[in-house]
């Protein structure tokens, strides 16, 4: 068996203080006026999200434009407003079904001929694929705007 000899550094308290260093400084302590500047309040939030507007990816499922308008959406109950973008989309179709019946009895006025629709051509023009150029044409009245 060998004999290992083993020494002990003992200091007393002053001689502790000026050897070791005992501040936290390495563990990210910070002062409370550190903390209130780096608090990202509402406003701070617009004015970075101003600065980095267009380094923003438009599309995509985080960090986008588009997961912003999802999530905000999703928050704010958005399919509600869904729903009003559908009903004045329908308004806008019915408006055009009657604008196209109006537009054919203007042609039937000055040419006096009896103009109407066949009701395969009876479409929904905001969701048909046919304009409502085709749709004029169709029916004889090509020299009419198409709205």
């Amino acid at each position: 068996m060998n004999k290992v000899d083993v020494k002990k550094t003992v200091f007393n308290k002053p001689q502790y203080i000026k050897t070791i260093d005992t501040t936290f400084n390495e563990l990210g302590v910070t002062n409370i006026s550190d903390d209130i500047d780096n608090t990202i309040t509402v406003q701070k939030f617009f004015e970075y999200y101003d600065e980095l507007f267009y380094e923003i990816p438009a599309t995509g499922e985080n960090n986008s434009h588009e997961f912003l308008v999802k999530t905000s959406g999703e928050y704010i109950n958005y399919d509600q407003e869904s729903d009003i973008i559908k009903a004045l989309q329908d308004e806008i179709s019915s408006l055009r079904q009657e604008n196209l019946e109006l537009q054919i009895k203007a042609v039937k006025a000055e040419s006096g001929e009896d103009i109407s629709l066949n009701p395969s051509l009876d479409v929904d023009i905001a969701n048909s694929n046919e304009s409502t150029t085709d749709v004029l044409n169709t029916i004889g009245a090509s020299g009419l705007n198409a709205y």
